[in-house]
């Protein structure tokens, strides 16, 4: 997606070979506009999928998941991080280790919220190591819905989560595709290195 990746041209920051602060426009601050496109294009890419409702993680995912649902006009449900007085039981729980803040979560969704006739798009703001969307997928198959496949905004093709959850027979669909972060500089899928 042209869009997005002009967008982690202009207002990322590589931080280490393995770390991209987008906090300007997605994990921090949000780009309504963008999140608006980004969810276009979800919801393009999934059209035959027929969807009944996406699932992701607090709290990152939650804007591009919003706006893919809002056009495939299907509930958004997120994974909470954190137990509350509100959903304390009657849950679906996966355990996710998060290596950019270096701890474990036990994430949970209410089992009222998802059930066996479901078809699941899982949305995410990264994809690493795999980590959060194997723990979403657990959650969805918990409740023996059928996952349709993943969107993710922005995948770090240098590790090994996109290649995992591809061998594993998900769908992944990534609007931008980083190959490299090396020396500074961001290198997308298939281009020479930029910034």
């Amino acid at each position: 997606m042209k869009l997005l990746e002009e967008k982690i041209l202009s207002e990322g920051k590589v931080l280490s070979d393995t770390v991209l602060k987008v906090d300007t426009f997605l994990n921090h601050q949000i780009d309504p506009q963008l999140m608006q496109a980004i969810g276009k294009e979800f919801a393009e890419r999934f059209s035959d999928a027929k969807v009944t409702k996406i699932v992701t993680i607090e709290s990152s995912g939650i804007a591009p998941a919003t706006m893919t649902g809002l056009e495939l006009q299907v509930p958004v449900i997120f994974a909470r991080k954190r137990k509350s007085l509100t959903l304390s039981s009657n849950l679906y729980t996966a355990t996710v280790y998060s290596f950019t803040k270096q701890e474990s979560n036990d994430i949970s969704i209410s089992k009222d919220m998802i059930g066996k006739d479901d078809v699941v798009l899982l949305i995410d703001d990264f994809l690493a190591n795999g980590q959060a969307l194997k723990g979403l997928y657990d959650l969805v198959k918990q409740a023996g819905a059928q996952v349709a496949g993943a969107g993710i905004v922005i995948e770090k093709g240098f590790q090994s989560g996109g290649n995992d959850i591809r061998e594993a027979g998900i769908r992944v669909e990534s609007l931008a595709i980083i190959d490299s972060l090396s020396n500074g500089q961001i290198r997308f899928r298939g281009e020479k290195a930029s910034k």
